[in-house]
């Protein structure tokens, strides 16, 4: 396993190490792409963790129930695999698949201003989450916004009507006082 990383910034986190598997190495897998295996589409990884990082590559891998279990080249041992818990699963962005206009990977949405309809700054986008219904956007207040509240707002078509991201904004139909 390599100790050379990519550049940094140039890194988009798909999932996380969260244990190990059997005796044979093999580790579990927290994915955070939709469906969960597009994961093991990349076979060379980028592991992070506390300013640690390690290049590794993907052996197989595969869903196992509600789990995803993966092996990594030249990791046959489950007390070494152990050590691998709590790393973050990167690629480069550069080999992430296009997307067709009007749709984001959520690293795009990250810090965008969010600005209503009447033209206030409601804050920036912090992360978002996964609830099943529809995405949520965590909104937390910045430099110059309306107030000191951190919102939750829908990422739905009816809630976010703009996104550019050259410009680093997005605008809402959201009223302020919700």
């Amino acid at each position: 396993m390599s100790k050379t990383p990519a550049v940094a910034e140039d890194l988009v986190v798909l999932g996380k190490i969260v244990s190990v598997h059997g005796v044979r190495g093999e580790v579990k897998v927290y994915s955070f792409t939709d469906p969960i295996d597009n994961v093991l589409d990349y076979r060379s990884w980028t592991l992070r963790r506390d300013g640690e990082v390690k290049k590794v590559e993907l052996a197989s891998g595969r869903l196992q129930g509600k789990v995803l279990v993966a092996k990594l080249k030249g990791l046959d041992d489950r007390e070494i695999a152990r050590t691998y818990a709590e790393f973050e699963i990167c690629v480069p962005r550069s080999e992430l698949p296009d997307l067709d206009d009007g749709e984001f990977y959520w690293y795009q949405l990250q810090g965008l201003k969010v600005i209503d309809q009447a033209g206030q700054l409601l804050g920036v986008v912090d992360h978002l989450l996964e609830t099943g219904a529809n995405d949520v956007m965590v909104v937390k207040p910045c430099a110059d916004s309306l107030d000191d509240r951190e919102r939750l707002l829908p990422y739905t078509e009816q809630c976010v009507l703009v996104v550019d991201l050259a410009s680093g904004e997005m605008r809402v139909d959201w009223d302020a006082d919700f």
